[in-house]
């Protein structure tokens, strides 16, 4: 098979070499345009993993790279004139310019063809010219501007250098300073004996304010920022001491994030930073693709045909690679809003910073680590605390709770004509016995035409009042857990089948009629609904007070107001949903206004001593919907009306919407109110959506991105799963309490159960038991 490989840079170099290793009859041919002793940037790290890979793939090149590797197993977060360690993380990196030399050693000794200095022929002319064409020609790739991939470059709201320094750090160095323009963070680490990369970051808006003046326009090729890296060395002098801080093509940049539809189109296949990229800040740029190389010639060794390799190929390295974006556009979105971070205490900053991605959490942290996750605990908790944080006491409003665990709000669709029945019974009460502190009923609705399906509660007639007040005696006298109701109206989104027989699609027959700020359909499937004039906006307002006055009869502990989820009040908010033009539209004040007047008429009718919540979507996730700034607007505007609480979901508000989902998805929405709202007034944040595990549950509260965390799915599939939680984490203390019929099985092994750490965790033991706070060691001829 005859190969070209367009660009000559790790992944390129690394897949030649093992390309023709594996089959000596391919005729390989690199192409690249700069010289062999060219290399932008100082250091790269790799994982263990990587590094095993590797090691079986090419046990020369692993022996090579190894003489040149520094190990160090420690991160320090300087910040606010406190040094906080963590250890056993396990880091190795080497000089990139040895990397390239090793690689185009290895390449020269199996008989690969290097062009240096070269510019790679048209891509026109390689795909006939060669049976494979790999780009692997970093993330401004000619070839992926050719050919035809689609996907997008977005650029971040920050601006970064990189640099290098002849002061060797000890550890993986975070120092974190604000300055008079605002925050500004560098990110450091050993590569060889003799030096360090250092890079330093700040959003834009510092940066401008900081580094405007100074910074050096018009660059020339490789030529450096000199002005902003003296300035850099001066804010740093400290650590850096006498050390000199180098560039090499150093000058401000955005960091691209580089997506793509697909990564091979015909016989022309992406590879390493031409595919995709993700943020330095964790550091995955040249392992992503070296792990491409490895996995790329294993699918051309085992399949059949190239067509079939390169599906292959792609097949089982998106996923990884979609997964690690994730986890980076976290950790960059995280340095991009450190500012809202900078009042929390040093210890919990440093717990933040270091699990910031989620892909460390509170769990592995406490293998690798256990005396700094002790110390985060004993901060969070006081110096008695015995308990994981999720099992802390919380007070909501006057309200104690024995811990922050909430069943969040799920509508169930079994109501008979809105009345609650035994199903509610069984449903919430099995909740409420297993363990968690607060349970929210379903969506109540405070009308018959304000439900969302024939199936729906309401709160409108004596006889639901006193079935809500049997569920709710049934959880006080059964169980130590509070009970919340969510009442709302659903608007645009009424009208509509079970769920399970069609989410958000309009019955067949028997339609009541639907309302909305705007006669705006929710879908074109759905009824144009009507637009509703003032006094009946006054007749809904007084429903909603009427249905409050019979929750709080019925002894519910406390409401929530649903704003959230493209429902009656949500649709108030949201700028698709409204265009109203009279005092209830535009501007984000405005649409605020008539949900507002039903919270104040709602606050006045429910009891003082209890508190109210309201849920939020905070994100419409569409193009000129509602954002993570609005809803900071919008959770304000509730908190100084009285809201004790702020639920932050996300989206369901149109469609169309085009949601990001992953682990734990909304929780940055939830963060970003905590730490800018909720700090500030006093009221407590609840986190919800895909937060499936106690350690996730765990490490959002340890981190300050949550007071409260709601727990949806989990415990649909396991009513207990609080008092699992307890049990896996061996706590046994007054936030849970089995019941007394119970008891007998708390303590039983429960085998494969799905939140198991110890599986994940044998690998960390294994390769940094003993390392905590080893400091940087340089490999054998370092």
């Amino acid at each position: 098979m005859r190969i070209a490989v367009v660009g000559g840079g790790p992944g390129g170099l690394y897949f030649a070499a093992l390309a023709k290793q594996l089959d000596p009859s391919h005729d390989v041919t690199v192409w690249e345009r700069n010289a062999a002793d060219d290399t932008f940037g100082f250091g790269v790290v790799f994982s263990d993993e990587t590094l095993g890979g590797i090691e079986h793939a090419d046990p020369a090149v692993f022996a090579a790279m190894q003489r040149h590797t520094a190990r160090w197993d420690d991160i320090d977060v300087h910040f606010r004139g406190t040094v906080t360690t963590s250890g056993g993380h396990g880091f190795s990196a080497m000089s990139r310019k040895e990397l390239l030399a090793i690689l185009q050693q290895r390449c020269a000794e199996v008989g690969v063809v290097v062009h240096f200095r070269t510019p790679a022929p048209p891509l026109a002319t390689l795909r006939t010219s060669h049976d494979l064409v790999i780009a692997s020609d970093g993330a401004n790739s000619a070839v992926r501007a050719a050919g035809n991939f689609g996907g997008a470059v977005s650029t971040g709201r920050s601006r970064y250098m990189w640099l290098g320094t002849d002061h060797v750090l000890e550890a993986f160095t975070f120092d974190v300073r604000e300055i008079a323009h605002g925050v500004v963070q560098l990110h450091g680490y050993p590569y060889s004996s003799d030096a360090s990369t250092v890079i330093v970051e700040m959003h834009e808006d510092v940066w401008r304010r900081a580094f405007g003046d100074i910074a050096s326009r018009d660059l020339a090729p490789g030529e450096n920022d000199t002005a902003s890296i003296a300035a850099i060395a001066d804010l740093y002098a400290d650590l850096l001491g006498d050390a000199k801080l180098s560039g090499n093509n150093s000058r401000w940049l955005a960091f691209p994030t580089v997506t793509t539809t697909t990564w091979r189109e015909g016989n022309v296949v992406l590879l390493g930073d031409a595919a995709h990229t993700a943020h330095f800040s964790i550091g995955s740029g040249t392992k992503l693709a070296m792990e491409d190389a490895l996995a790329l010639v294993a699918c051309l060794h085992e399949q059949p045909d190239l067509d079939t390799a390169l599906s292959a190929y792609e097949e089982e390295r998106r996923p990884v690679v979609l997964s690690t974006q994730r986890a980076a556009q976290a950790s960059r979105e995280w340095f991009e809003d450190i500012g809202h971070y900078v009042h929390q205490h040093p210890t919990q900053f440093a717990f933040n910073i270091v699990t910031r991605s989620r892909r460390v959490t509170h769990d592995n942290l406490r293998v690798r680590d256990p005396e700094f996750v002790a110390a985060t605990e004993r901060w969070f908790a006081g110096e008695e605390h015995t308990a994981p944080p999720m099992f802390q006491p919380f007070r909501l409003g006057n309200l104690p709770l024995r811990n922050r665990v909430v069943v969040s709000a799920m509508d169930m669709y079994r109501a008979d004509d809105g009345l609650p029945g035994d199903f509610h019974l069984v449903h919430l009460g099995s909740k409420a016995m297993g363990g968690a502190g607060l349970v929210m009923t379903e969506m109540v609705c405070v009308s018959p035409e304000g439900r969302i399906s024939p199936g729906c509660t309401g709160l409108y007639t004596p006889e639901q009042e006193a079935a809500w007040t049997r569920v709710v005696d049934f959880v006080h006298t059964q169980s130590d857990a509070k009970i919340g109701v969510q009442i709302g109206h659903s608007g645009r989104k009424g009208s509509t089948k079970l769920m399970w027989e069609g989410i958000d699609e309009p019955l067949p027959e028997g339609n009541w009629e639907i309302v909305a700020p705007s006669p705006i359909p929710y879908s074109p499937a759905n009824a144009v609904p009507r637009e509703l004039d003032t006094d009946e906006l006054t007749g809904i307002r007084e429903q909603f007070v009427v249905a409050t006055r019979a929750a709080a009869r019925a002894g519910f502990d406390v409401l929530e107001l649903h704003c959230a989820h493209g429902y009656l009040l949500s649709s108030f908010l949201s700028p698709l949903s409204n265009t109203r033009t009279d005092r209830y539209g535009g501007d984000v004040e405005g649409r605020l206004r008539f949900p507002l007047e039903v919270f104040d008429a709602v606050r006045a009718a429910w009891p003082a001593e209890r508190p109210m919540t309201v849920r939020i979507s905070a994100t419409d996730w569409y193009d000129g919907g509602i954002d993570v700034d609005d809803a900071v607007v919008i959770a304000r505007a509730f908190a100084e009306h009285g809201a004790a609480g702020i639920d932050v979901s996300t989206g369901q508000v149109v469609s169309e919407e085009q949601p990001a989902f992953g682990r734990s998805y909304q929780t940055p929405f939830a963060d970003r109110i905590r730490n800018e709202v909720g700090r500030e007034l006093g009221v407590a944040v609840i986190a919800v959506g895909a937060i499936s595990s106690w350690d996730d549950v765990n490490s959002i509260l340890l981190a300050g991105r949550a007071d409260l965390c709601a727990i949806g799915r989990p415990h649909l599939y396991d009513p207990h799963w609080t008092l699992h939680a307890a049990a896996d984490q061996g706590y046994t203390g007054p936030a849970v309490s089995w019941p007394k019929p119970f008891a007998a099985g708390s303590r039983k092994p429960r085998a494969g159960r799905t939140d198991d750490p110890r599986p994940r965790l044998e690998l960390i033991r294994s390769t940094t038991a003993g390392t905590r706070h080893q400091r940087w060691r340089p490999g054998r001829e370092a």
